[in-house]
């Protein structure tokens, strides 16, 4: 099963700031044992103070090539800012999860590690280093390891932005590394809130990954009162 972490995150938490997210996947390939593979989470998040935004993964689909649609679980992720934003080279936070799975045999699992971001002008640039690993009964004792990395340019348009850019995955948990065009979006609706989107499409650069892979994500950022 293709692990369903399309996702490049940044450290930054804007306190009292709520969010719906939902983003996803499709992959492309002539080989049966790559093409139609499908995934999709939905998320609820609030950041309680400056430092601390909990996500919870209410919803989480997948489908593997050839198979039908199925849920797979839950998770509860926690991102922590370590940094006050723009005071040093890049700004510092840290991820850290539990994943709970519903399907027969599989072992639920925690995921951790350093978010990193750089604004550089019109410049942004992120970096994930993320290290996982099983728990409960079956798990391995193995740590497993994934990178994220996403550069994008910002053109600022009424009511919001536009960022064309790239992402890179480096995923060996299924043998994959990938990279493609991405473009973000952002259109403020009042009062401190608005809409974020992206879409894009990552290649596979080494044999065992999917040719394409089509990406996608949407969501709302709001305050409850300002």
């Amino acid at each position: 099963m293709a692990d369903n972490d399309f996702i490049v995150y940044s450290p930054q938490v804007v306190q009292g700031q709520s969010e719906v997210e939902m983003y996803g996947f499709n992959t492309q390939d002539s080989r049966a044992s790559l093409g139609g593979a499908q995934g999709y989470n939905f998320s609820v998040a609030h950041a309680f103070t400056d430092w601390w935004k909990p996500e919870l993964y209410i919803a989480q689909f997948n489908r593997d090539p050839g198979g039908p649609l199925y849920a797979s679980g839950y998770e509860f992720e926690n991102t922590f800012q370590l940094t006050p934003v723009g005071e040093y080279w890049a700004d510092l936070g840290l991820l850290a999860s539990y994943a709970y799975n519903k399907q027969p045999g599989a072992v639920n699992g925690t995921e951790f590690g350093p978010l990193l971001e750089k604004w550089s002008g019109h410049i942004n640039q992120r970096l994930n280093l993320i290290w996982g690993k099983q728990i409960g009964g079956g798990a391995s004792n193995n740590l497993a390891f994934r990178a994220a990395y996403s550069a994008s340019y910002k053109f600022d348009i009424e009511q919001g932005s536009i960022a064309p850019g790239l992402e890179f995955y480096y995923r060996p948990n299924d043998n994959a590394y990938q990279v493609g065009p991405v473009v973000y979006g952002e259109t403020r609706t009042g009062g401190g809130n608005e809409i974020e989107y992206s879409l894009g499409m990552v290649s596979g650069i080494n044999p065992a990954a999917p040719a394409n892979t089509w990406l996608f994500r949407i969501e709302y950022e709001f305050f409850a009162a300002r």
